[in-house]
């Protein structure tokens, strides 16, 4: 390899074949090459935030708990997002290069082996909220104990006599959708009620998808008596459904969401639901970054806050059987 090539590599340039890179990296660890990072000073103290996509209110509580955290330090943040994709492409890796920021969140997003290693070589520290997937330990991340969440919410309805309880989750390649099923799984094997297939659904974490998938199961001659909509966009879609189908609820049906956002204790009846911190969730992260970017050590850098179920009025007992 000539000296540029190498010279490439150390210092993150995205101009190197995938396959020159790997060769080049491997004989850095072979020989346990130490980078020397070195930061131009550009002036500016900024952290990237970046969404695999924006959804207005989820996604307020994470930008308000980063804002927070991060103006408290006098450093400004650089919002993006990914277009739903949970891993960023080159283009906007090759921007977030050339603005060299302090550091970067991911929210739901991963970064591959390689991308890792090209923000380490730019010594770019970053941080993951609520990751979409298993992360090595060596990932810095932040989330919630989904499923925890998962398991109170369906606990709750089984205590309330339900026994055909439905839930629609998020997408399947997404960790916290998974774990908030298998909470719900959980609370099934404990009160010895079997779960019935066809009353597991993915959605999306959107209203549409409570909505759809709402209807699909309430107008089926056996419908669940309750449904845990797995986040509270989805559980006012399921609402509107069951408005459609003039079932009332809680009479007819329960309803638990998930993350109590502000909309929650305002709707029609108000909406039971996990109350995920997600604002502590953003402000844990960012502290994280700012003294990973200052070449500190954090106390931990794996970090799973607490859930909490928050009752209201779309749940009741279950209505009596025929």
């Amino acid at each position: 390899m000539s000296v540029t090539t190498v010279s490439k590599v150390l210092n993150g340039r995205s101009d190197v074949a995938p396959s020159t890179r790997a060769r080049v990296e491997a004989s850095l660890e072979r020989h346990s090459y130490t980078r020397r990072y070195r930061r131009e000073p550009t002036g500016l103290q900024q952290i990237d935030l970046a969404f695999h996509e924006f959804e207005s209110v989820w996604a307020m509580q994470i930008i308000s708990g980063v804002h927070a955290a991060a103006s408290a330090e006098r450093i400004d943040m650089v919002l993006s997002q990914l277009g739903g994709r949970h891993r960023p492409p080159q283009q906007w890796l090759e921007g977030l290069l050339a603005r060299r920021p302090l550091g970067v969140l991911f929210v739901l997003s991963n970064l591959s082996d390689a991308q890792q290693r090209l923000l380490a070589s730019r010594g770019i520290p970053f941080v993951i909220i609520d990751t979409d997937g298993t992360t090595a330990p060596s990932v810095p991340t932040v989330g919630s104990n989904n499923w925890g969440g998962g398991l109170v919410a369906t606990r709750h309805l089984l205590q309330l006599g339900h026994r055909r309880v439905a839930v629609i989750s998020g997408p399947t390649d997404v960790l916290c959708s998974r774990a908030r099923i298998a909470g719900y799984r959980s609370a099934h094997e404990e009160a010895d009620v079997p779960v019935d297939p066809a009353l597991v659904r993915h959605g999306n974490f959107h209203l549409e998808a409570g909505f759809h998938h709402g209807l699909e199961l309430l107008d089926r001659p056996d419908r669940p008596t309750a449904i845990f909509a797995g986040s509270d966009m989805q559980a006012l879609g399921v609402l509107r459904a069951a408005r459609q189908l003039r079932l009332d609820v809680p009479r007819d049906l329960s309803v638990v969401g998930y993350d109590d956002l502000p909309l929650a204790g305002w709707v029609g009846p108000s909406l039971t639901t996990v109350r995920q911190p997600l604002r502590d969730m953003a402000g844990a992260a960012t502290r994280m970054l700012i003294e990973l970017a200052r070449g500190l050590e954090p106390q931990t850098t794996r970090i799973d806050l607490a859930t909490e179920l928050i009752v209201r009025e779309s749940t009741a007992p279950a209505p009596p059987g025929p």
